[in-house]
């Protein structure tokens, strides 16, 4: 049995819900670093399914994991949650579903530790569906970011220093999307952003993320954040902006399964694979159109590659 160390380089912060299908082999790529000592700080967040079960069994196997269950609120309130349970000297952050490829942890840390002034490290990302296909090697540059309303090419493959995220004041609550750039545009203001320029991350897209379902509640939160960010450099108030963050989740927190939501998840994804995979991507703009039968962009592509449009 594997067990906590009393004080931990690394804590490894998630939010997890209904993730039975992935959650054992994404800690799996967690445990199995080499190097740094870490903890897993998870927060199961009302999951439905066996997660609950399977992070319990987890847990009584290796004591480094610290389980904590929760009615369903939102990644950004586990997130606070686990980082304030954290005791580590950085905090990594990891999405359920995703997996850290090994070394990570160490390469990361190893960077942070040679830059004093660095307050933050990401890597570079490949982005997979369905049995490990590629459909995007995301590498954003290291000056693309310093002023942190860019984000790096995934918010799992974070590394931070605790210090430097409790000093920016951590996660958000009024930020139910959108919540890793409001942190990321804050701690900008701590220190450089660092990047390991390797892959360290590997990212599965769903059609149902954030990203893929809720992308315009995305774009909305980014623009108060943006406004937040020149009130807050400019030495002014960003109440105002906040209140209207705090608005938009509370919507945010109602929605619910959307057919057009999930086809506009389904058309990116297929779009992205139609180069290469194009077998792979006829049949993501078959389950866009199943879903949103009015999406005309899904129905021409695939007209034209040849798939069934009924």
């Amino acid at each position: 049995m594997q067990l906590i160390h009393a004080n931990p380089d690394i804590s490894v912060v998630m939010g997890v819900r209904n993730a039975a299908d992935t959650i054992a082999s994404t800690v799996a790529s967690l445990t199995s670093q080499q190097g740094p000592s870490l903890e897993l700080v998870i927060v199961d967040d009302g999951s439905s399914d066996n997660t609950g079960q399977i992070l319990k069994d987890l847990a009584a196997q290796d004591q480094r994991i610290r389980l904590f269950c929760a009615p369903p609120r939102g990644l950004t309130v586990s997130l606070i949650e686990a980082c304030a349970a954290a005791q580590g000297r950085f905090l990594a952050r990891q999405d359920a579903g995703d997996w850290s490829l090994p070394g990570r942890f160490g390469k990361q840390m190893s960077k942070l530790e040679s830059s004093p002034d660095a307050v933050i490290c990401s890597s570079h990302v490949r982005c997979t569906v369905d049995d490990d296909v590629t459909i995007a090697v995301n590498k954003v540059p290291a000056e693309k970011l310093q002023d942190g309303l860019t984000g790096p090419a995934c918010h799992g493959s974070v590394m931070m220093r605790r210090s430097a995220y409790l000093e920016a004041g951590g996660y958000r609550r009024m930020f139910y999307f959108a919540q890793d750039i409001d942190l990321w545009s804050r701690l900008a203001e701590l220190g450089p952003h660092l990047v390991v320029p390797e892959i360290l991350y590997r990212s599965e897209a769903s059609p149902g993320s954030i990203s893929g379902s809720n992308r315009a509640e995305q774009v909305k939160f980014h623009r108060l954040i943006v406004a937040c960010t020149k009130a807050r450099r400019a030495g002014a108030s960003e109440a105002p902006f906040l209140l209207k963050a705090e608005q938009l989740s509370q919507r945010c927190r109602t929605l619910r399964r959307n057919s057009k939501r999930i086809a506009a998840g389904n058309y990116f994804i297929a779009s992205c694979l139609a180069n290469d995979h194009p077998a792979l991507a006829r049949r993501y703009f078959e389950v866009a159109l199943n879903e949103n039968p009015l999406h005309l962009r899904a129905r021409l592509k695939l007209f034209r590659m040849g798939g069934s449009l009924t």
